[in-house]
């Protein structure tokens, strides 16, 4: 390069210096999200990230990356780290700091869960003070969201509980071998067969060197008959090992993956075979107020209806109208709500069939027979009654205890209805829990009432809204990481990228303070 040309060249690079601007706020509009992320996150605490040499200002530059990634569908580390050096809102962000690798922001999202969850917990407050939730109506829903597991690596407790079964008998067959060979005294017992092979191991080892008995391994040696029981032996407990582990993770379930233990087998709306394949994955449930998330919990059973209870109480502040679909009930559910003054709007489980004529015209149906309180005595329709005939508790899973009445019809013989009340070659019999059918009518009574009306359309577009906006706008289908803890991180930043995302929109459509939509 000659003297002209570099002399040239070194103009430029200062007059591209000059033009470029020093303050890359320039180039992001007043009313962009990016910006109010940073000062919502600049207003909240960050007192309980422990973070050795980093500041806190580091710790709120790495939040903001997160949620916002979250916000733009950005979930990788290493897409994040990219974007730290070529997005100008992320380079915004940073604010002069150097760009993170991928490893800083994965240990910052894995570390601290519980921290982020705070955070979560701090935005929901700071919406509440700009009136933007009235803690009046709670719309709460769940969805299934796939886990980061392999699709076919599921163990199943009925196959557990079979295999286990067979090992059992290998292994009582087992110690009485031992016992006549040896002349040892080997008692067996199902609650303490994993001992009694671990004292038969060191047993049949001490055996083998009182008789001077060296073990052989290799094609063309030939075992002694007792190193063949020493590896029985070693065999029969690796198996009663590996069953005793599984049943320590199954706990209340009936499926787990072995990639992923905490992840339950569960059929998804996404079912990319169309055969009802089920896929790990994990049961999201969220509560949603003025079209915001104000509580999210994830849970390993596939059905709602265990969920609604332990949920309600990780809420912060309670609500006065608990509105949820037919999924959440339950006596429990109803027991739970009504000893909490809660007013609640849960649809029943009949809500839909029970308007039909082919259920009214079910004359073996307890709905449809008249009630005599004051006799406590059911009419059918023959006019024949049903008389209490006995009492009795049912366990549910949580341990609830509800109570049912049994009542039995005093006589159904030459009854020309007999066929289409019962099949039952008896009298008729129903079971009823009073204190269900009680809360259950209350529930409906509230459901069918204009404001029931109202609410159960404004948690068909808020609660139900929320997951559209999460699996469709945000496309988050598929957790990234492994396990509750990580997974409930996740959750927490997708609520915090939605709940900023959603005051944003709300500001600029001018419809801040907007709680409800209101049926014209």
């Amino acid at each position: 390069m000659n003297n002209l040309t570099q002399k040239n060249y070194n103009s430029f690079q200062a007059f591209e210096q000059v033009i470029l601007p020093l303050n890359l706020g320039i180039l992001i509009s007043e009313d962009d999200s990016v910006r109010l992320l940073s000062q919502i996150v600049d207003n909240v605490s960050v007192r309980g990230f422990v973070v050795g040499r980093n500041t806190k200002r580091s710790v709120r530059t790495m939040l903001k990356l997160l949620i916002y990634g979250y916000m733009n569908n950005i979930y990788s580390s290493r897409r994040i780290e990219t974007l730290c050096r070529r997005d100008i809102n992320f380079m915004w962000l940073l604010n002069g700091e150097a760009a993170p690798d991928h490893n800083t922001i994965a240990r910052f999202r894995q570390n601290f869960s519980k921290e982020i969850g705070d955070v979560f917990n701090q935005v929901t407050k700071i919406l509440a003070e700009k009136d933007e939730i009235d803690f009046e109506n709670v719309f709460i829903d769940g969805t299934k969201i796939e886990a980061n597991a392999n699709r076919y690596s599921f163990v199943w407790k009925g196959t557990n509980d079979k295999l286990r079964e067979k090992l059992f008998a290998k292994i009582e067959a087992f110690a009485k071998h031992i016992s006549f060979r040896y002349g040892a005294e080997v008692k067996f017992d199902r609650q303490t067969a994993t001992k009694t092979l671990e004292d038969l191991l060191p047993f049949l080892e001490q055996l083998m060197q009182f008789n001077g008995i060296k073990k052989v391994f290799g094609k063309g040696k030939h075992k002694t008959a007792l190193q063949k029981d020493i590896d029985v032996c070693l065999e029969l407990l690796e198996k009663q090992r590996k069953y005793n582990a599984y049943d320590a993770v199954f706990k209340d379930r009936r499926s787990f993956s072995k990639t992923d233990k905490d992840a339950t087998f569960m059929h998804m709306k996404e079912d990319h075979m169309r055969n009802g394949q089920l896929k790990p994955g994990y049961n999201v449930q969220m509560a949603v107020n003025s079209g915001y998330i104000v509580g999210n919990t994830v849970c390993s059973d596939r059905n709602d209806v265990n969920s609604l209870v332990p949920f309600l109480k990780t809420l912060e502040k309670p609500f006065k109208n608990i509105v949820a679909d037919s999924g959440y009930e339950s006596e429990e559910a109803y027991a739970f709500l009504q000893e909490n003054d809660y007013e609640f709007y849960i649809k029943p489980q009949n809500y839909e069939t029970r308007k039909t004529k082919a259920y009214k015209r079910q004359i073996g149906k307890r709905e449809n027979m008249n009630y005599d309180s004051a006799n406590d005595v059911y009419i059918c329709h023959n006019g024949k009654k049903l008389l209490p005939a006995y009492n009795r508790q049912r366990k549910s899973a949580t341990e609830y205890l509800q109570n049912i009445t049994t009542y039995v019809c005093e006589s159904c013989k030459d009854c020309p209805f007999k066929e289409r009340c019962t099949k039952s070659k008896r009298d008729k019999q129903i079971e009823v829990s009073k204190v269900f059918n009680e809360l259950r009518e209350k529930s409906y009574s509230n459901v069918i009432s204009a404001k029931g009306k109202e609410l159960m359309l404004n948690r068909s577009i808020q609660a139900e809204g929320v997951f559209a906006v999460i699996k469709e706008n945000f496309g988050f289908r598929k957790f990234l990481m492994r396990g509750m803890k990580n997974v409930s991180t996740e959750v927490n930043l997708l609520a915090l990228a939605y709940n900023i995302s959603k005051f944003h929109i709300k500001h600029q459509n001018c419809r801040l303070k907007t709680h409800i939509y209101r049926i014209e």
